[in-house]
C-alpha cells in the first residue's frame, strides 16, 4: 500500500492538520516508509508468541485485604465516619440525586 499527496492532503484535513503543499510532499515518502515497515511486521511469524501488555514482566504489589476493627486499618468505626457526614441514609452517606 502506498499514499499520493491527495491522500496526505485528506489525512491532514481529517485529523485537522493545517499542512502546507511543501509539508505534503515531504510527508509522502515518510507515510510510505512507515507503512512500509508495517507491512514487514505483518511478515513475521508469532505462531506461539502469547502477547504482551509490557516489554518488561510485572507483578502488582497487593497487601492483604482486610478489614480490623483497627481504627488505623479503617474498620469498625462505621458510626465514627458517618457523624461526620451531612446526611446519613442507612449506613452509608446520603447524596443529592443528580439526574441529567
Amino acid at each position: 500500500m502506498s499514499v499520493d499527496t491527495a491522500t496526505v492532503a485528506k489525512i491532514a484535513s481529517l485529523a485537522r492538520i493545517k499542512v502546507t503543499e511543501g509539508e505534503l510532499e515531504a510527508m509522502v515518502p515518510e507515510l510510505n516508509g512507515i507503512l512500509a515497515w508495517v507491512e514487514q511486521l505483518g511478515e513475521v511469524d508469532v505462531t506461539g508468541i502469547e502477547p504482551m501488555t509490557a516489554v518488561i514482566e510485572n507483578q502488582l504489589r497487593l497487601r492483604a485485604d482486610v478489614i480490623g476493627a483497627d481504627p488505623l486499618t479503617g474498620g469498625g468505626i462505621r458510626e465514627q465516619v458517618l457523624a461526620n457526614a451531612p446526611v446519613a441514609e442507612h449506613g452509608f452517606f446520603g447524596v443529592p440525586k443528580v439526574i441529567e
